[in-house]
């Protein structure tokens, strides 16, 4: 019997994070890492992992024995927060049987929490791209518009087509181009025929008698 194994992914890797216990928060305020005491003395060091698997992803905050915390991440309902007084220290919610309590995370670098934020935004958008796939619309109809066959406008053998130009008289329809052209050239042959002709001059190349 063939047992599938999950495997994880690591996503992040901070080699050293502080974890610092937070007083409560004020109402209608964020965090401000100022207010935690003495940031040189945490309350913990160890290293942050970011692990996703089929379940979805975690912040593993753990040192080369034990897991200290884990907080799972849902795009949906983060578990992360920035304090507002500096780029390098954040508020996670960790859960636990039901039980919440919120510690905060602080990173020797700046450059480190920068990269822990691009980490958690690229997975966010990963998950949010997976519950709302894009709709298929490569077949080039529109929902507006409703799908039948095509129309066959072309002129076939025989047919013809007048078009009706304001000012001008309608031509008669039993009549054809080729009619037209006939009548319009016999009228000009008659009007021609009705001009008498006059004799040509005398030619200028005979002699005149002397």
């Amino acid at each position: 019997m063939d047992i599938e194994e999950d495997i994880d992914s690591i996503l992040y890797i901070a080699r050293e994070i502080s974890v610092y216990k937070i007083p409560p928060l004020n109402a209608n305020e964020g965090y401000r890492a100022n207010d935690w005491g003495d940031l040189a003395n945490p309350l913990w060091k160890g290293r942050l992992r970011i692990v996703e698997n089929s379940a979805g992803a975690a912040l593993n905050l753990e040192d080369s024995q034990t897991v200290f915390a884990r907080a799972e991440y849902d795009p949906l309902r983060p578990s992360v927060e920035a304090v507002l007084d500096s780029s390098r220290y954040f508020v996670i919610r960790v859960e636990d049987a039901g039980k919440k309590a919120y510690i905060g995370l602080g990173f020797a670098e700046r450059s480190d929490s920068f990269d822990f934020n691009v980490a958690l935004q690229d997975y966010s958008k990963r998950k949010r791209a997976a519950l709302n796939p894009p709709s298929d619309s490569n077949d080039g109809s529109s929902p507006h518009n409703p799908v039948g066959p095509k129309k066959d406008y072309s002129l076939k053998e025989g047919q013809t087509f007048s078009i009706s130009i304001p000012g001008r008289p309608k031509p008669n329809p039993g009549s054809s181009l080729l009619g037209n052209s006939a009548s319009s050239s016999s009228s000009t042959t008659s009007g021609v025929a009705s001009i008498p002709l006059l004799p040509p001059p005398p030619s200028t190349n005979k002699r005149r008698n002397v």
